[in-house]
């Protein structure tokens, strides 16, 4: 599974940058990058995701299959974002709601 999900990755970060399909994929998809917790470890990745102003919203998909949003429970942790081409950095704080949704925010830095 784990092979699927990095190919599928790498696909989808190749159309995000087409000429042909790119502008439609960035306005939706882009490429979270953080520091792993407990490895130390850089890891990015493609994520869906909502902008408002300097708020971001990353609703997770099937989050109990997933450890990315981990790395940003209780206090949540630093990462950044690739938006309009241009790496911004931010807070990003993870949520589970009582139905078992995530939803990572991530307040823009200046």
């Amino acid at each position: 599974m784990r092979r699927f999900v990095d190919a599928f990755n790498r696909w989808v970060v190749a159309r995000r940058s087409s000429p042909r399909w790119g502008r439609f994929l960035r306005a939706r998809l882009t490429i979270v990058t953080y520091t792993g917790r407990r490895s130390g470890r850089t890891f990015s990745t493609p994520v869906a995701f909502r902008r408002r102003e300097d708020t971001v919203t990353i609703p997770v998909r099937l989050p109990d299959a997933k450890r990315w949003w981990r790395n940003f429970t209780g206090d949540g942790g630093p990462l950044s974002l690739e938006l309009d081409d241009v790496d911004r950095a931010g807070h990003a704080v993870a949520t589970r709601d009582d139905r078992g949704r995530v939803t990572v925010t991530v307040a823009l830095n200046g």
